[in-house]
Order: structure tokens, then C-alpha cells, then sequence
């Protein structure tokens, strides 16, 4: 068995979810190709070794571009702002490195395209993090859906709602506002509402979407004021082009919500939803329940649900954010074995999911309904 050097480019909360993954994965699932935590860069040299030191990395540096031109790292991780994706992916697939990169994969589609077509020139794999479409019950909810259990769909709620951003004073990251960087929340918890519905559902045909900024002005580190140029909360109506039609949400000024993303579908035969603060739960109803007994059922995820079992044996004992990135590096790590099917979702898939989020900002600017067709 060959290992596969890793470079993760990025050592904040989600460049540290990735390198616990890539320690939990081997012991989980049996691998056909193990992670080797080569290199770690960010920044700041100091932060970048003291990164590599805790996440067990065997070397640090404040240059990304040794670490794309790196011949040990096989694998490059992008776990930085989103404006930062498409120079360093390029470079790592020009480089013949494979790239996996943190959603959403670029601040707007045509960067998206640039790094989807860049991969199919270069011949290498990529993944991205959509890892809420690694949860067992989101399988389970997609198998239901596909089998007709429910019958003919024709509603989809979805949402994402968070309230990081809630308090004004709160100091932010500044690249969080910059416009250069992607569409607020659009972009940052809208492409995961996107991304579940497209798994769930099927392609997006149209949307005409709403776009708001409640806080005009945010302090950002080191104290500095600056007007916010990105929208706090969107809505969007959605066609899909199987006829279903429903509803996106997401806001990261949602008073309560620390982590809710809801799915609820509506088909001729019964009702499915589910939501991440409750992620190892669907709630299923079936139509032609006896008088005064009709209701949903809650299911519990258990190892009858795939990937479950690997971690826990007995169901309703939970499974986590982190062991749901587990199972993306597992998918990863998979894809990247001789004669696999390739990783996913890709860059073809995340062009896709920004193509919709490209197509709320322009029917918020128009008033009017946007074919995904003309992105």
C-alpha cells in the first residue's frame, strides 16, 4: 500500500477539522491508500509550526507555493478564505497535484468554471467540503426519496441558519465582508442549503432570490469600521427541473441558531425533514396512518445506515461534524486509489452549486426569475 502525502494549506477551525480527520480516517476505515501529514502552511511562520507540532504534521511553512511545488505532498488541502481558493488550486494542478478545497469553491462561477476546467486539463482528482452530504441520514433521506417512498416530490424546504454574525459588535474577519471574496452568506452557508438540495432533489432549473444586509457597518479586527458590502440573509424560490419547486434560506444573523440546517420534502405519498443541530435524526411520515395515530417517526441513525457502523456499533449513539468529515477524507483517500471511482463532490459539482448562487445575486439585482441555464 502506497501513502498519500498531504499538504493543508490553512490551520483555522476548519483546516483543524480536516487534519483530525485525517488521523480519525485510518483508524475508522480500512484505507487503500493511508494519509502522510506532510507539510502545514499558513500565514505566519510561528502559527504554521506551531500548527504542524499539534496537528502532527512532519513540516511547517509560510509559503503555500513551496508547498504546491513540495514532491512529497501528493494531496493539497485549501482551507483558506474563499478568495484564495482558484491561485492556489491552479498552481497545485498545474503542479500535477490532486486538490481538495473548502466550500464554496470560488467567490463567483466564473472562477468556479476556471477551477473545474483547469482539473479536467491537468488530469487530476478533486473533492470539496460538502461534508453535510457525508452524514448517514442524508443518505438515508436521498434512498427514501429516490425510491418513491414518499411518493412524487413536488415541495423542498431548505435552510441554514446561524448567528455568528447576530451581534453587531462582534469583532469579524474581515475577509468574511469583502465583496471580492464571494456573496456574504450567500455563499458562505448558502452553497451547503444548495449543495443538499441538488444531492436530494435533482438540478436547479430557476430561482428569483432576495438578498438583505442588516448590519450596514461591522468592526473588524484591530478595530478599523467598514460598510458591509454583502448581504447578512437571502431567500430564494426555487424551480428544479423535475417540476418539484421550494424554497432556500440561509442567514448568519439568526437569533438562536447555532447550527440549523433544515430539509424538510413534501411528495404525493408523505414527508420527510431533518436538521444538522439533530444531525443523527429524520423524521419520516408515510399518508394512510389509522385515525388519531398519523405523525411522523423519528429514525435514528444505527449501523444499518452506511458508514455508521464503522464507528459505533449500536444505534442512537451519534455520530459528529468531525466524523462526518471522517467519512469526506475516507471518500477522499478512496477515490484516489488506482481503478476508483473518482472523488466527489468536484469541482464539477461545486461550478454547479455556484452557478445557483450566481443566479440569486443577479435575480436579486433584476426582480426577476434567473434560469441557472443562463449562468
Amino acid at each position: 500500500m502506497t501513502d498519500l502525502g498531504v499538504g493543508l494549506i490553512g490551520s483555522g477551525f476548519i483546516g483543524k477539522v480536516h487534519a483530525l480527520a485525517y488521523r480519525s480516517a485510518p483508524a475508522v476505515f480500512d484505507l487503500p491508500r493511508l494519509p502522510r501529514l506532510e507539510q502545514l502552511a499558513d500565514v505566519d511562520a510561528g502559527i504554521a509550526a506551531a500548527a504542524a507540532a499539534a496537528f502532527g504534521f512532519a513540516t511547517s511553512t509560510d509559503d503555500w507555493r513551496s508547498l504546491v511545488l513540495n514532491p512529497r505532498v501528493d494531496v493539497v488541502d485549501i482551507t483558506t478564505p474563499n478568495h484564495l481558493h482558484e491561485e492556489i488550486a491552479v498552481a497545485a494542478i498545474n503542479a500535477g497535484k490532486h486538490v481538495y478545497c473548502e466550500k464554496p469553491l470560488a467567490p463567483n462561477a466564473d472562477g468556479a468554471r476556471r477551477m473545474r476546467d483547469a482539473a479536467a486539463a491537468g488530469g487530476v482528482h478533486t473533492m470539496v467540503g460538502f461534508n453535510y452530504l457525508k452524514n448517514p441520514i442524508t443518505g438515508l433521506a436521498r434512498e427514501i426519496i429516490a425510491g418513491g417512498e414518499i411518493g412524487d416530490v413536488y415541495t423542498y424546504r431548505g435552510a441554514h441558519f446561524e448567528d455568528y454574525m447576530h451581534d453587531p459588535d462582534t469583532l469579524v474577519n474581515p475577509w468574511r465582508l469583502r465583496t471580492d471574496a464571494g456573496d456574504g452568506v450567500t455563499s458562505d452557508l448558502g452553497s451547503h442549503a444548495i449543495s443538499l438540495a441538488r444531492y436530494l432533489i435533482g438540478d436547479i432549473e430557476a430561482v428569483i432570490g432576495h438578498r438583505i444586509t442588516v448590519v450596514p457597518e461591522r468592526s473588524v479586527a484591530g478595530g478599523a469600521t467598514v460598510k458591509v458590502g454583502v448581504p447578512d440573509t437571502v431567500n430564494a424560490h426555487i424551480r428544479f427541473q423535475n417540476g418539484a419547486t421550494g424554497t432556500l434560506d440561509a442567514s448568519w444573523m439568526a437569533p438562536g441558531h447555532k447550527h440549523t440546517i433544515s430539509v424538510e420534502v413534501w411528495g404525493t405519498h408523505g414527508a420527510l425533514s431533518f436538521d444538522f443541530e439533530r444531525l443523527n435524526e429524520l423524521r419520516l411520515y408515510k399518508a394512510g396512518q389509522a385515525r388519531g395515530r398519523e405523525g411522523f417517526t423519528t429514525i435514528l441513525a444505527g449501523p444499518s445506515h452506511p458508514d455508521y457502523a464503522a464507528f459505533i456499533p449500536a444505534p442512537g449513539h451519534q455520530l459528529s461534524f468531525v466524523d462526518l468529515k471522517t467519512i469526506e477524507i475516507r471518500d477522499l483517500l478512496a477515490g484516489l486509489a488506482d481503478h476508483a471511482p473518482a472523488p466527489w463532490p468536484d469541482f464539477a459539482e461545486a461550478y454547479e452549486v455556484q452557478r445557483v448562487v450566481d443566479a440569486i445575486i443577479r435575480s436579486d439585482q433584476s426582480g426577476a426569475w434567473v434560469p441557472i441555464a443562463d449562468i
